[in-house]
């Protein structure tokens, strides 16, 4: 659940592996069927009755706490907090139309987040101490939509981590310079992000 299970490896590039790793969450088409169908339950089977709802406010608040989690400051590497990760993450979302689902679906997790979290712990995911909160994460894995939805977590994490300062995250290039990585020239400059040119 830690930085080390966010590592890149093997030979295929970091590109193809996140390309991989996108391809086996949870599709689109299949969270709308679940949200047409009525049955968030049935995605997210962790609870009896529907999950707690959470205003929106108070899910950045959860969905922050979750990336510090996941990926964490250490002495000599940047974490979530260092690379922008949640400012990424709202720009993104709040920006570009084709991640609507993905903004429902992570906001929505939070929501079944605390609901986990206070069956398990009876307090709020934001009052838990490291320990409590891995136990909760981990009782999400357990489940298909709860891997789909720590996998886009995880997804957006590494792009904070790896994407050009102008889409929010990696300030200053923080992120190049802890992987020793010489980024691409020219960088988009606002007007010309890859959501700005499509609506073109």
């Amino acid at each position: 659940m830690r930085r080390q299970d966010a590592r890149l490896t093997g030979a295929t590039g970091p590109q193809a592996w996140l390309a991989a790793w996108h391809g086996r969450l949870l599709s689109r088409r299949r969270f709308l069927q679940g949200l047409a169908g009525g049955s968030l339950a049935a995605l997210f089977p962790w609870t009896a009755a529907a999950a707690q709802e959470v205003d929106e406010a108070r899910s950045w608040r959860v969905l922050d706490a979750v990336q510090r989690h996941l990926f964490p400051s250490e002495a000599d590497a940047p974490g979530a907090p260092e690379i922008g990760a949640l400012d990424y993450l709202r720009f993104i979302l709040d920006h570009d139309p084709d991640k609507a689902d993905d903004r429902a679906f992570l906001l929505k997790g939070a929501g079944w987040l605390e609901d986990m979290a206070q069956r398990l712990a009876q307090a709020p995911f934001l009052q838990l101490d490291e320990a409590q909160r891995e136990r909760v994460l981990r009782e999400v894995e357990r489940s298909e939509a709860g891997q789909n939805w720590l996998s886009l977590m995880l997804l957006y994490l590494i792009e904070a981590l790896l994407a050009d300062p102008a889409y929010g995250g990696n300030p200053d290039g923080i992120g190049w310079r802890w992987l020793a990585h010489t980024p691409g020239f020219p960088h988009p400059p606002p007007g010309k992000r890859y959501m700005e040119l499509r609506r073109r």
